[in-house]
């Protein structure tokens, strides 16, 4: 079984292979990047302009950048295409609310399995909180999983970035997010990682979800992988 990933970044992702590796027993991942190819400078030009909503992601370097969706709207479908001759299935290592992309093979798109995992799991009457990359992507995050949650079920939105911050960076956003009342919290942004999510947990003492791990378990669910180990 081959699993083509995506991300809206470089490759390789050395920070998020090795975890998809553990939930995706005996598949071999085929990596593919947005921004694969360019120089520094070249994608320092595709910065967000005005109106154009931000996204951040890791550079091969372990660097990280922000750029902007139409960029990625403009170049992901092709690069989805062109990697289904390859491999069985792909996943898209964003968390971003793209378009929908025609595609012949399963694709898994985090997007929408995080917001519905949410929606699933959250208890009724109860804030959810969100954790996010970047302060500017509140109000779109805030769009998006309320278009799942329904009026009863509240939005909080914290910021703190799995590229470029600490760990006292994201056990403040955590939380600030416990102390308004959220219920369950989400990592949206397939950055994050399971270490992660245990800083949050270990913080916060709610559930949380992982944008990663709950793509890669529905992946493995619907790809009939073995039993997952962790």
């Amino acid at each position: 079984m081959r699993l083509g990933v995506v991300t809206i970044g470089q490759t390789p992702r050395t920070d998020l292979t090795p975890e998809l590796e553990q939930l995706l027993p005996g598949v071999e991942l085929v990596e593919r990047g947005v921004l694969d190819r360019l120089t520094g400078a070249q994608i320092a030009q595709l910065a967000p302009d005005a109106g154009d909503h931000a996204l951040t992601t890791r550079l091969a370097d372990g660097g990280s950048a922000v750029i902007g969706e139409r960029v990625v709207t403009d170049r992901l479908p092709g690069l989805v295409r062109s990697l289904e001759e390859e491999v069985d299935a792909v996943m898209l290592a964003c968390t971003g609310p793209f378009p929908r992309i025609t595609h012949r093979r399963p694709f898994f798109v985090p997007d929408r399995i995080i917001a519905h995992a949410v929606a699933a799991a959250a208890p009724a009457g109860a804030p959810v909180g969100i954790i996010a990359p970047l302060p500017e992507q509140t109000d779109d995050t805030v769009e998006k999983f309320a278009a799942v949650l329904g009026e009863d079920r509240p939005v909080l939105v914290a910021s703190s970035s799995p590229y470029t911050g600490t760990a006292a960076e994201l056990r403040y956003a955590a939380r600030s997010l416990a102390e308004q009342g959220a219920a369950l919290l989400a990592l949206d942004c397939f950055g994050y990682t399971t270490a992660m999510r245990a800083v949050v947990a270990e913080e916060t003492g709610l559930p949380v979800i992982v944008a990663r791990s709950i793509a890669a378990r529905l992946a493995a669910e619907a790809l009939g992988l073995a039993a997952l180990t962790s």
